[in-house]
């Protein structure tokens, strides 16, 4: 059995491979603009696009892919960050990356009460919870400046805050006693259930996010990138694969038991149903990883299908996952309102989601295509080097400003981490 109190070996020095690697394993920045695509349907409400998600298929949905996928990018970003800069780096980084986060939620929540402003609409004020921005604006900006007021949908993005701010000392803990760390993040999720320990909300009510048990998440995949190759043989076993699609193929049957009433039986509906989405239902928990087994079988590392033109598009916005997010809410409440407005018809419902799905890959795109531009090419500082140039710790001071150009490109939080 794996000692639990286990010390890695990387005390004395080494980081994990991933660490020294510059590449990027493409499989996270598609799995990633995939929630985002899945997370902008199920956000438009009655939307028959929804029954592309995961949400009707099983106990979670797309949210546990995005948390779970931020811990795994901020563990890549801020690891390579310690190799080049040091702790010190670490640490400025992840607090410039949650003050950027920050930045857009406050910004998020203004661009969503102008929109309900403009559209005009009180059920829209009401569905999105920005009514009380009219109301009491003041007091409302003043609680959004503390993370306690969020408009709708915009509840993921403080819970990043938080995980960005802290995780330096995270990642401290993780390359030092890995095992220990993960133990005490599935106790505090434990506590959570067993306590009902919640973070308040204004004007009333908790956070929808509970940080307090989805850290579990976000936790879980920065784990995974440094200890989780002591596990990835059982991962890859058929006992796994056999153990998780019995465990999909259940959640299926029970989900669509909501949809067909005579297909489960009413008492272990209501039994089941809803689950606590709000602080992370063990259920939604081990939908996930069984979902995360299968799907890498499904898809294994360099598969081509990667490569394909829709999957390209997922890259890109899982590549600029915050800016897509924030483009995401925005659509909805754009689609909702044309909705309830306009037209609830079926036709309307598909062409305002894929109209939608395809403004954020067009976004991405282009913004994928500006972050290029301004990337230094490979031995740029070979040929802008001047011939006259010869003293050796001119041209190595040069070469080293172009290299650690290049290193910020490929580890940059922004372009890793949500």
């Amino acid at each position: 059995m794996h000692d639990r109190t286990h010390t890695s070996k990387r005390l004395i020095g080494e980081a994990p491979p991933e660490f020294r690697s510059t590449g990027r394993d493409p499989r996270i920045d598609v799995c990633r603009g995939i929630a985002l695509w899945w997370i902008f349907l199920d956000h438009v409400p009655n939307n028959v696009g929804s029954w592309l998600t995961l949400r009707n298929y099983g106990f979670c949905d797309a949210a546990e892919i995005f948390m779970f996928i931020s811990g795994v990018t901020c563990a890549l970003a801020y690891g390579r960050a310690r190799q080049r800069d040091g702790w010190r780096g670490v640490i400025g980084r992840s607090l410039r990356r949650g003050w950027d986060i920050y930045a857009a939620f406050l910004l998020l929540a203004l661009a969503c009460a102008v929109l309900v402003y403009v559209a005009g609409s009180d059920h829209l004020a009401d569905d999105s919870n920005t009514r009380v921005f009219f109301e009491r604006p003041g007091a409302a900006l003043a609680h959004a400046a503390i993370l306690q007021f969020r408009p709708v949908n915009t509840d993921v993005l403080p819970v990043f805050v938080i995980c960005h701010v802290l995780f330096a000392p995270l990642l401290w803990l993780l390359l030092r006693a890995p095992n220990v760390t993960l133990g005490l993040s599935l106790l505090l999720y434990a506590l959570v259930h067993f306590f009902g320990w919640r973070v308040p909300a204004w004007p009333d009510g908790v956070w929808f996010f509970n940080p307090l048990a989805w850290q579990f998440l976000v936790v879980l995949g920065a784990w995974y990138v440094i200890e989780g190759k002591t596990i990835r043989d059982w991962i890859t076993s058929r006992p796994a694969l056999v153990l998780s699609t019995l465990f999909l193929a259940l959640s299926l049957f029970l989900a669509l038991g909501q949809q067909i009433k005579p297909l489960v039986p009413q008492a272990l509906t209501d039994l089941l149903f809803p689950l606590d989405k709000s602080n992370l239902s063990p259920l939604r928990l081990l939908h996930f990883l069984a979902l995360a087994i299968v799907a890498s079988w499904l898809v294994p590392e360099g598969w081509r299908g990667l490569s394909t033109p829709m999957l390209r598009g997922a890259r890109w916005c899982g590549e600029n996952s915050l800016p897509i997010y924030c483009l995401g809410v925005l659509l909805a409440l754009v689609s909702q309102f044309d909705l309830f407005n306009i037209s609830n018809w079926p036709a309307m419902q598909i062409a305002l989601s894929l109209g939608g799905v395809l403004m954020m890959t067009a976004v991405a795109a282009l913004l994928n295509a500006l972050s290029t531009k301004r990337k230094p090419a490979v031995g740029a500082v070979d040929r802008k080097m001047p011939a006259a140039v010869t003293n050796p710790k001119v041209e190595d001071r040069a070469r080293r400003t172009v290299l650690d150009a290049q290193l910020r490109a490929v580890t940059a939080p922004s372009t890793y981490c949500p």
